[in-house]
């Protein structure tokens, strides 16, 4: 990627993607796209396993929507999502409704997450967070909803008049409150976060590469149905998933049960 906005650099089997955009990560139409082409690259390239999302700089992970955009001369919001001119394939941040997306990301939320900057964290499967981070949602005192996933996600992952109140108020959430709620995995200091969240990046990408995308194909599939439907719909063979349904078949469904019983490491082949 030749976009310095948005800096992605592999890992090993991580692809570590930095909103690089000055003085507040904020997110315009372009800024979108090119964080689709990264996390794109993360879902075509069988080598990479696990993304991680993190903001250039000290104090704020992403400002959310680049409001100045918004009230430049001719901006037509119908454009949003156009594949070219708008926020592209991806939606806004070009994750929240990138719903190919199967590889596991980390949200390494190191400073402010605001509006659209905190939507991006909640798309994403796990958040870390530095101990001065604050997540807010200010958009009901903007004049519209904060409807790029936090309207849809927020009630779904921390308890409901919490995620409410958070909405109506536009108050800042400290990341120890949000921690409180399940909401935030793990608090660092500022200093330490990019390292913790590559090794605990790294310790996930050491699962099936096949099971880790049926994980997050399987959660989305069950989240509405009740206990005994989804256990019905977790059958190989009549799941109509297509990554359960390859995991299932693979090489390496069989290889962890064959690595356990020899006592060493699983080799995956992601086959």
């Amino acid at each position: 990627m030749t976009d310095t906005t948005v800096i992605a650099q592999r890992l090993g089997p991580v692809l570590e993607i930095t909103l690089n955009r000055p003085p507040a990560n904020a997110i315009n139409r372009a800024t979108s796209r090119a964080l689709h082409i990264g996390l794109k690259m993360l879902q075509d390239d069988p080598n990479l396993r696990v993304g991680l999302i993190i903001g250039a700089g000290e104090r704020i992970f992403s400002a959310g929507w680049d409001l100045k955009e918004v009230a430049e001369p001719g901006f037509d919001p119908k454009l949003d999502n156009h594949p070219e001119l708008g926020h592209g394939e991806g939606g806004f941040a070009g994750i929240v409704e990138y719903h190919a997306l199967l590889k596991p990301v980390i949200a390494a939320v190191n400073g402010a997450a605001i509006g659209g900057g905190f939507e991006i964290a909640l798309a994403c499967d796990v958040i870390m967070a530095s101990e001065n981070a604050f997540f807010q949602l200010p958009e009901m005192q903007r004049g519209f909803l904060a409807d790029a996933g936090a309207v849809q996600r927020l009630p779904r992952k921390i308890p409901y008049n919490a995620a409410v109140e958070m909405l109506l108020s536009g108050r800042r959430v400290s990341a120890e409150e949000a921690r409180g709620w399940g909401l935030v995995h793990e608090l660092h200091p500022q200093e330490a976060l990019r390292d913790a969240a590559r090794a605990y990046a790294a310790q996930i990408a050491n699962g099936a590469p096949l099971a880790l995308q049926a994980l997050k194909e399987v959660l989305r599939h069950t989240e509405s149905m009740s206990v005994v439907e989804a256990l019905g719909v977790t059958k190989p063979g009549r799941s109509g998933l297509a990554m359960y349904e390859r995991m299932s078949k693979s090489d390496d469904f069989l290889e962890g049960a064959r690595a356990f019983a020899e006592k060493r490491a699983p080799n995956w082949s992601g086959s």
